[in-house]
């Protein structure tokens, strides 16, 4: 089980309810200093998230009561992928641990964290960092993934071997920058600051996308998975062989990603894959959805060992 309660981001800290947000918007503004009030009132800006204006200048234009809007995921979740759990944990029965995708076809990684559940100002945080291109908000979220990552040290004490789930060429080229790199290298500076003796290294060019694949937003489990089919190579196995990897991205679904991008490390040598994100995006769970990722993820798992095994 993890939950834990939210760290403070911002200069204010807000634990009232959702109903007196406005309020306490009013108290900000009230209490913002003379120099932030004069620089609102000569060049105004409203917070991307809510709309609402902002108390001071600030190169992340989303307001404190948003930041604080964002908790961290919280309830029984799986042991190796990090989705929700519905039924409870019987303890000393591992199995329980585990949801029913892992148990049948257990992924490539060894676990997988997530700092929140995806909804909400995470998902609108993520959306505004992606798609509107606001790069200095990278800094807060990886501090964000952080939180998730920390936990892992225990595991892995020698330190890892940082991977950002790549971009297409292509895909770089039009949005300009990979947000996957700057969430690892906002959680990596975060890690440095709570435990310089760990250390983790980024290697953003050690894993390639092969080919410009769709966007996995919108696509059914099936669809998912052959889109990363082949998707993903190594560019320099003898940099991962026996190395501890962390894979980073922003969100974590079905977890077709995840597991095409972890199957190609561990082939090339990898000691472990662990993946961390910054969101996780709980499945339906409906019968037919779970059967779907099921079978997905078990015909993943044949189809890849069977693919290398040795021809006679």
């Amino acid at each position: 089980m993890r939950c834990a309660f939210r760290r403070n981001f911002g200069s204010l800290s807000i634990d009232g309810p959702l109903s007196e947000t406005s309020r306490w918007r009013a108290i900000v503004r009230v209490l913002r200093s003379p120099v932030d009030a004069i620089g609102s009132a000569l060049l105004p800006a409203s917070c991307t998230l809510c709309g609402s204006s902002l108390p001071r200048l600030s190169s992340v234009p989303i307001c404190d009561v948003c930041w604080s809007e964002i908790p961290v995921q919280c309830g029984v979740v799986c042991s190796r992928c990090g989705d929700s759990l519905d039924a409870p944990v019987v303890e000393g029965i591992a199995a329980t641990q585990l949801c029913r995708v892992c148990r049948v076809a257990p992924p490539a990684f060894a676990r997988a964290v997530s700092f929140g559940t995806y909804d909400g100002r995470l998902r609108d945080a993520i959306h505004a960092l992606k798609y509107d291109r606001l790069h200095p908000a990278a800094r807060k979220l990886g501090a964000m993934l952080a939180e998730a990552i920390v936990p892992l040290q225990p595991e892995v004490p020698g330190g890892m071997l940082v991977i950002p789930v790549p971009l297409h060429r292509t895909k770089q080229r039009q949005r300009g920058f990979n947000q996957a790199r700057a969430l690892a290298q906002g959680a990596i500076s975060a890690c440095g600051r709570l435990h310089p003796e760990w250390k983790l290294t980024l290697a953003p060019s050690t894993l390639m996308r092969l080919r410009a694949t769709e966007t996995q937003a919108g696509l059914t489990p099936t669809q998912r998975r052959k889109n990363v089919r082949g998707a993903f190579k190594v560019s320099d196995p003898a940099a991962v062989r026996g190395q501890n990897v962390l894979l980073v991205d922003d969100i974590l679904t079905t977890g077709a990603t995840a597991r095409a991008a972890a199957q190609s490390l561990i082939k090339a040598g990898a000691a472990s894959v662990y993946v961390a994100t910054l969101a996780r995006a709980r499945r339906l769970n409906g019968n037919h959805q779970s059967n779907s990722v099921v079978q997905n993820a078990f015909a993943d798992m044949h189809s890849s060992s069977s693919s290398h095994q040795p021809t006679s």
